[in-house]
C-alpha cells in the first residue's frame, strides 16, 4: 500500500545578515546579553568585544533605556535590586556572586567610594578596586603615595573623561602637618595605569562629618559637599576631569547656615545636580530637596520638595536616585530603603531585619564595559 501522506516541505533556516544581528543585540538589556554569550562562539566573541560594549552603552544612554540598580553590600553577600520595581530587599534582590576577588574575611571591611558608567569603586584596607557588578569584571589599582581613604577628611571619587576616553580615580586630602595644613591631590589613570600628583594645589576643604564622603560624578566632574575651613562655610567642590582643575559651586543663597555638613549631601535628581539636607526641628524631621536647574549658577537653586521622615526609626534619610516616573528612592542609613512619590509623599519603607552589621549602598548602571589591561592582582 502506497503512503499517500505528502511530505511536508521543510522551510530553509532563517538567515539574518551579521549587521542585522548586531543591531538587534545592541538593543537588548545587559542581563539578556550575558545569557546569550552561551548561544554560540560568534555571539560570545561579539558580546565580549569592548567596541560592542561601548556601542551598547552609548545607544542605551542615548535612548534612555539603561537599567539602573542599587548595589547593596552587607556582611555576608552583595545584592542588587531594581529600584523601578519593589524595594523588597529580602525577596526581590538578586545575589551577586561575582565579587570573588575579595576574601570572605575582609568582606565586612568593604567601603564604596564612587560609581561611574557601571563601575563601583571599592576600598578595602590597603586595597582599591574597580568592579562591574553586571559582569564581574574587576581591576585592582596599585596603592598611591598617600594612604588612600585612611582619614574621614579624605575625598575620593571615580569619574570618566570622555575627551580622552579615560577613567580616573581621584584622591584629595587636607591634613595638619607641623602646625600648618598640607594639601594633597592626585589621580590614578586607568589608561596610563599610574598615579599622578597635581603639585602646588592648595585647597582649604575638609569633611565636616565623621563619615567618609562619596564623590558624585556628574557632568564632567566629581563633586563633594565640604566645609571651607578658612571661611567655615559649606560649599560644593568639583574636580573637572577634562580640565584637571578644582572649582567651587556655591550653596543656595537662602540656605539655612545653621545646618551642619553631615546632614547634607549631593545626588542627581532627574538630570540635575541636587542637594538634600535634614531639618530635625521642622515637623518632627524633614528632608529638603534642592535642585540646581542650571549647572554652576547659584541663582538657579530651587527648593522643590520637603520629605517627611518621622516614620523612619533611625530618623535619618538621604536620597540615592529617582525613578523614571519621578519617585525618590533612598536609604535610612540602617539597612532600609524608602520610596517617596514625585510630590514628596511617603510610599514604601522596607528593611532587612536579618542584618545587624554595617552595609554599603550605591547606584550603578548595568553595562558590559570593561577596562584596559585587567589586573590579576592578589585578592583583597
Amino acid at each position: 500500500m502506497k503512503n499517500t501522506k505528502k511530505k511536508k516541505k521543510m522551510n530553509p533556516p532563517l538567515y539574518l545578515p551579521h549587521e542585522v544581528i548586531i543591531e538587534i543585540l545592541l538593543r537588548l538589556p545587559v542581563k539578556s546579553l550575558i545569557s546569550f554569550k552561551c548561544v554560540c562562539k560568534s555571539w560570545f566573541s561579539l558580546i565580549s568585544d569592548p567596541h560592542f560594549a561601548n556601542s551598547h552603552f552609548q545607544l542605551a544612554s542615548a535612548t534612555q533605556t539603561q537599567t539602573r540598580r542599587i548595589v547593596y553590600l552587607v556582611n555576608h553577600e552583595p545584592r542588587s535590586i531594581d529600584f523601578e520595581d519593589s524595594l523588597d530587599i529580602v525577596n526581590n534582590a538578586s545575589v551577586l556572586r561575582n565579587l570573588t576577588f575579595v576574601r570572605q574575611e575582609h568582606f565586612s571591611d568593604l567601603v564604596i567610594k564612587g560609581s561611574c558608567r557601571g563601575f563601583i569603586l571599592l576600598h578595602c584596607g590597603s586595597h582599591i578596586a574597580l568592579w562591574n557588578p553586571s559582569t564581574g569584571f574587576h581591576k585592582q589599582i596599585p596603592l598611591c603615595s598617600y594612604s588612600f581613604g585612611a582619614h574621614p577628611d579624605d575625598l575620593c571619587g571615580l569619574g570618566y573623561d570622555k575627551l580622552r576616553d579615560e577613567y580616573l580615580v581621584v584622591l584629595m586630602c587636607c591634613y595638619p602637618r607641623l602646625g600648618d595644613v598640607s594639601s594633597h591631590l592626585e589621580f590614578f589613570s586607568l589608561t596610563d595605569n599610574k598615579w599622578k600628583e597635581i603639585e602646588g594645589t592648595h585647597f582649604p576643604y575638609r569633611n565636616g562629618s565623621d563619615k567618609p564622603i562619596v564623590g558624585l560624578f556628574y557632568n564632567t566632574a566629581i563633586h563633594w559637599s565640604v566645609v571651607r575651613h578658612d571661611l567655615w562655610m559649606q560649599v560644593i567642590v568639583a574636580f573637572d576631569l577634562m580640565e584637571r582643575r578644582l572649582s567651587n559651586i556655591p550653596f543656595p543663597d537662602d540656605f539655612d547656615r545653621m545646618y551642619v555638613s553631615h546632614d547634607c549631601g549631593l545626588w542627581v535628581f532627574g538630570e540635575f545636580l541636587s542637594l538634600w539636607v535634614i531639618d530635625y526641628l521642622k515637623n518632627n524631621g524633614t528632608v529638603e530637596i534642592w535642585v540646581m536647574n542650571e549647572y554652576t549658577v547659584q541663582s538657579s537653586w530651587t527648593k522643590t520638595l520637603v520629605l517627611p521622615i518621622h516614620f523612619i526609626p533611625s530618623e535619618f534619610f538621604f536620597p540615592l536616585c529617582s525613578t523614571k516616573s519621578g519617585e525618590i528612592i533612598g536609604t535610612d542609613d540602617a539597612c532600609g530603603l524608602v520610596r517617596y512619590d514625585d510630590k514628596g509623599m511617603w510610599l514604601e519603607y522596607l528593611f532587612d531585619s536579618d542584618e545587624r552589621g554595617g552595609y554599603e549602598m550605591a547606584v550603578y548602571t548595568e553595562s558590559l564595559l570593561s577596562l584596559p589591561e585587567p589586573g590579576d592582582g592578589e585578592q583583597a
